[in-house]
């Protein structure tokens, strides 16, 4: 299965944030260059799936606009961004030291902020990619977030498994309104 991983365009919040699941909108003119980058790499008909935070709603909406062909995007909450909890909105610079190192410590189920663990994340975008296997599904194109494209590239590589540790995370991330293509 191909699958397109597009990430939104760049949020209309002060740089250095936590924000996961706030629902923080895009920048207009950055989500349409993204959408007129990503239109162009679409195949035709591809199915459109959408995380449920307005910054990728905002950019699927862009892109259906300037390709019709791709129909109405289907809502999935799993795809939304990890949740931060406790963290969210908060410069990333005032967060504790110590909240990192526990989260180090146990990367795959420590909640980062209290809500949501790597490995839940890894876990939920994995029934994602199950259920389209299932349903047979030969493409299809996500509008998402780092997090998620970052879950869909471990399992990419490693399969569906409790992740090890942060060594195992991807460093790679599309930047906002990237796109990459996997193969599944």
């Amino acid at each position: 299965m191909k699958l397109w991983l597009i990430r939104h365009a760049a949020v209309a919040l002060p740089p250095g944030l936590c924000y996961g699941t706030t629902d923080a909108p895009a920048l207009a003119d950055a989500t349409l260059a993204a959408a007129e980058a990503v239109a162009a790499t679409l195949p035709r008909h591809v199915p459109l799936w959408v995380s449920g935070l307005t910054r990728a709603q905002q950019l699927a909406a862009a892109l259906q606009r300037l390709r019709p062909d791709l129909g109405a995007a289907r809502v999935e909450p799993r795809l939304n961004e990890m949740d931060f909890g406790r963290w969210e909105m908060q410069a990333w610079e005032a967060i504790p030291r110590a909240a990192f190192d526990d989260w180090m410590a146990d990367f795959s189920h420590h909640r980062f902020g209290g809500e949501e663990s790597t490995q839940q994340v890894i876990d939920r975008v994995a029934e994602v990619v199950l259920e389209l296997h299932a349903a047979g599904m030969r493409e299809a194109a996500w509008v998402t977030h780092a997090g998620v494209v970052r879950a869909a590239l471990y399992l990419r590589e490693h399969g569906r498994r409790v992740i090890e540790g942060a060594h195992e995370w991807p460093e790679r991330v599309i930047e906002p309104g990237g796109c990459v293509e996997l193969v599944f």
